[in-house]
């Protein structure tokens, strides 16, 4: 008795448990496989089998956190799971699963670990044991959750001296990804590259660098081992399709840029290129003019005014498709929301999208929309959808993300963009926003491709997209939800 008390203190003062201190059976050997990478919320197996295969059915199998013994993700003893010590979080979620096809399962020694719908939290160690009245084994599995974020969205703010300030953001994403400038001969280094963790521990990450303003760039971002998600800007005019475009054409775009103060505002001119690009307004660039030193505002006004007198020679009253909607209102080309619950109550979605009337195969088209007044107390809408496309029908799906590879073709207002507008294409393209319009203008040139937003009340060019349109194309609206303020065809002035 007196020895059985001395090993006992022994064993105490050493602080090793009695699992740890159990010998190791020759015949009783864990392998694993490790390290394991799964997306989120899918499903996964960790795999762990006894080295010399025979029945794991009548011995212990616990799979644990490191230093979380006693709370076992899933604990199988006497023939049987137990669950009163279990770790909560993965009740229902735990099984034996199969470490590949020819697997013979608990039979045959195979005490892989299935877990299904995975989080974020289940990414870390695992260990993996094994014991019976002879000894014991362990080994641990580490595994990583991973989560894909949105595609990169890169926006442009022109500087002095003809530079871009080109910057690049994605979201969503875990563990921490990897983001990756390039034009296109050489790596680029970014003047900046910032992470941050939202609440639900998904990583954004932010950059930028200043380019010139004829370079193509690209911007990548991806985890470890995965196929990276990538964005392409081309900032000069090109009249040569991209090869493999879509039937909308590259959607990779230039950027043009002319500035001028007058009246206090930035005006840009609208350039009648016809390469494969979007132009939008920008920041006021120092009175920067990049196509002769001598230009002057006056000028700038001037030019202007003739090419919006000139697409307003092409208006043409649009009316809207009669298509049962149970989330809009319709009526005298007004059109809202018919306030009822959506799936996603900020986001605008295919929803409360319509088509109008007529649709168009040839020719040039201009019609005008009001996004309500500032001196009334429903004020300027915040979101909505503006454009065209080429869809019979509009998915009734809140799911659906309409682009314009898919056939729609619009420029986009949401909440939580307050001070940008957003063009459909692939990448996305973020154009900025000095005052949000309250009456846009909608020129279409089917013939050349072209789609032009102008904000009508400051007399300027919004931004220009273009397209290789086939088939018919119809005018394409969405009042979104939450605004108060109806979206509004307004009728051929007379």
């Amino acid at each position: 008795m007196g020895l059985m008390m001395i090993l006992t203190c022994l064993v105490a003062a050493l602080g090793v448990s009695l699992c740890d201190a159990a010998p190791v059976s020759d015949s009783l050997v864990v392998v694993v496989t490790s390290p394991v990478t799964v997306h989120r919320g899918h499903t996964t197996v960790l795999p762990c089998w006894l080295s010399q295969p025979q029945s794991a059915e009548a011995l212990e199998v616990r799979w644990y956190h490191p230093e979380h013994f006693d709370t076992p993700v899933i604990l199988y003893r006497e023939k049987k799971f137990e669950h009163a010590s279990q770790d909560a979080s993965y009740a229902g979620r735990v099984s034996f699963g199969s470490k590949g096809p020819a697997s013979g399962g608990l039979k045959a020694g195979d005490v892989s670990l299935k877990l299904v719908n995975t989080t974020l939290e289940d990414s870390g160690d695992y260990t993996c044991y094994v014991s019976s009245d002879q000894g014991y084994d362990s080994a641990r599995v580490s595994v990583v959750v991973t989560e894909k974020g949105a595609p990169p969205l890169l926006s442009v703010v022109w500087t002095e001296n003809n530079l871009v300030n080109v910057s690049c953001e994605s979201e969503g994403w875990y563990p921490e990804p990897s983001l990756l400038w390039s034009d296109q001969k050489r790596a680029l280094s970014p003047g900046g590259l910032k992470h941050s963790t939202d609440s639900k521990g998904l990583v954004s990450v932010h950059s930028w660098l200043l380019l010139p303003s004829s370079t193509q760039v690209s911007c990548s971002v991806g985890l470890s081992g995965e196929e990276a998600k990538e964005a392409r800007m081309r900032l000069e005019n090109s009249s040569q399709p991209e090869s493999g475009s879509s039937k909308a054409g590259w959607m990779a775009f230039g950027i043009l840029l002319i500035v001028a103060a007058l009246a206090g505002l930035a005006l840009v001119l609208y350039l009648k290129n016809r390469g494969e690009d979007i132009r939008s307004e920008g920041y006021h660039a120092a009175g920067e003019d990049i196509r002769s030193e001598g230009y002057h505002a006056a000028e700038n006004q001037k030019l202007l005014l003739e090419d919006l007198s000139a697409v307003n020679k092409h208006y043409v009253n649009v009316a809207l498709d009669r298509g049962e909607n149970k989330y809009l209102r319709v009526k005298d080309g007004k059109m809202r929301d018919a306030q009822n619950v959506f799936p996603e109550r900020q986001k605008v979605t295919c929803l409360t999208a319509i088509k109008g009337t007529p649709g168009f195969s040839s020719g040039q088209h201009y019609w005008e929309v009001s996004l309500g007044n500032p001196a009334i107390a429903e004020g300027i809408k915040q979101s909505w959808w503006l454009g065209v496309t080429s869809a019979n029908d509009i998915p009734q799906d809140s799911d659906f993300s309409p682009t314009a590879s898919k056939g729609y073709w619009f420029l986009s207002s949401s909440h939580d963009k307050a001070n940008r507008l957003q063009f459909s294409t692939e990448p996305n393209v973020l154009l900025p926003l000095h005052t949000r319009p309250q009456k846009v203008g909608v020129y279409l040139n089917y013939d050349s491709g072209e789609l032009s937003f102008y904000d009508v009340e400051n007399k300027s060019v919004i931004g220009s997209l273009t397209a290789t349109f086939q088939g018919e194309v119809y005018p394409f609206f969405n009042p979104g939800n939450g605004d108060k303020s109806p979206m509004e065809i307004l009728p051929l002035p007379e």
